[in-house]
């Protein structure tokens, strides 16, 4: 059984919680809380499997909450958040402590969609639990990695773009990564992390104050760069089109329920790899689910090349598992490996 700890100042959001999950018999709430406080106490008493944690609450908020469980008690902590900016913020800052991800507040909102928001609330709890790894903040800031420097009789790689894919764990995974590129990275990289409209703007800020590189959210109809990272926006799907032999456009593309993840990985990668062919390097990190498996699969069929991360280092193995075990995955790496292959491949 996995062991749930429901923490919200608001007895409608505790039950609404509560009354999802239990629908699912390989889960138990353990108890709940409604302040920060009594969650850090609640987290010592009871070892909860698996946290998910209000942002707002009185006594002591979440982000405080989080602090206290990461530094005595560390527990996969899902985050419980309204879908605004000033909250897509605080959410960040919560994954950057420690977070492992975050669900909508917005329940009351969605009732029409309740199905599918518990089957992904009891999906997402019960992969991360699983797994049962913390995230936690590395104790040394990554530094740029210098490109590599070819001589003339170096057979150089036809990479002409990077498409990443990922989503439970990915925000801290990108963060990671892209501090690492160094500013003279010769392609644009192009990204499709699974996100509400109102993160994907703030999560690229937050990239771009982080990386050598410019990080930004992609805009429908914008050039590609080198040495570029595109964020796809929440709002809808990322893709490309390309009106000369020259100018590649970003294109963003409404959802039409063709796909259940929004952003789509696949749909990013199928765009990128349909006008660059071989020359695609695609990247696919932690996340739940199997999205992007079909792109990574035409990028490899059209002579491309293609990294998962490696089981050891994902927060939940979905994504990448889908990759490796259709055997579509030229390199298999951990966390800390995957910058270093991306540069080594352009």
């Amino acid at each position: 059984m996995i062991k749930v700890l429901i923490v919200d100042d608001s007895a409608f959001m505790r039950n609404s919680i509560s009354g999802m999950i239990s629908t699912d018999p390989e889960i138990i709430v353990a108890g709940t809380a409604r302040n920060g406080l009594e969650a850090v106490e609640k987290v010592s008493a009871l070892k909860p499997d698996i946290v998910t944690m209000d942002v707002e609450m009185p006594v002591m908020n979440g982000i405080e909450a989080l602090k206290h469980i990461m530094a005595s008690n560390p527990v996969p902590v899902l985050m419980v958040s309204s879908l605004t900016t000033e909250d897509a913020k605080v959410t960040l800052d919560a994954l950057d402590l420690g977070a492992v991800d975050f669900i909508s507040k917005n329940l009351s909102d969605l009732s029409i969609n309740i199905v599918k928001i518990r089957d992904i609330l009891i999906e997402k709890i019960k992969a991360i639990a699983r797994n049962g790894r913390v995230s936690r903040r590395p104790s040394i800031s990554p530094k740029p990695i210098d490109m590599p420097r070819r001589g003339l009789k170096t057979v150089h790689r036809k990479i002409g773009i990077v498409a990443i894919g990922t989503s439970t764990g990915g925000p801290r995974a990108l963060q990671h990564i892209l501090s690492r590129i160094p500013k003279d990275f010769p392609v644009p990289i192009l990204i499709a992390q699974h996100m509400p409209a109102a993160f994907t703007g703030p999560f690229a800020e937050r990239l771009n104050q982080l990386s050598a590189i410019e990080v930004k959210e992609a805009e429908h109809g914008e050039p590609v760069r080198k040495g570029v990272a595109f964020i796809a926006p929440g709002s809808g799907h990322m893709g490309i089109t390309r009106t000369k032999i020259t100018e590649t456009l970003i294109n963003i593309s409404e959802d039409n329920g063709t796909y259940i993840y929004k952003p789509s990985v696949d749909m990013l990668m199928l765009s990128v790899v349909e006008h660059y062919s071989g020359q695609v390097l695609g990247v696919i990190l932690t996340g739940l689910g199997s999205d992007g498996a079909n792109g990574m699969r035409e990028i490899k069929n059209k002579g491309g090349m293609t990294i998962a991360e490696s089981r050891e280092t994902c927060v939940v193995y979905g994504m990448p598992k889908a990759v490796v075990e259709a055997g579509i995955a030229d390199k298999v790496s951990p966390l800390d490996e995957i910058a270093g292959e991306i540069v080594n491949s352009v």
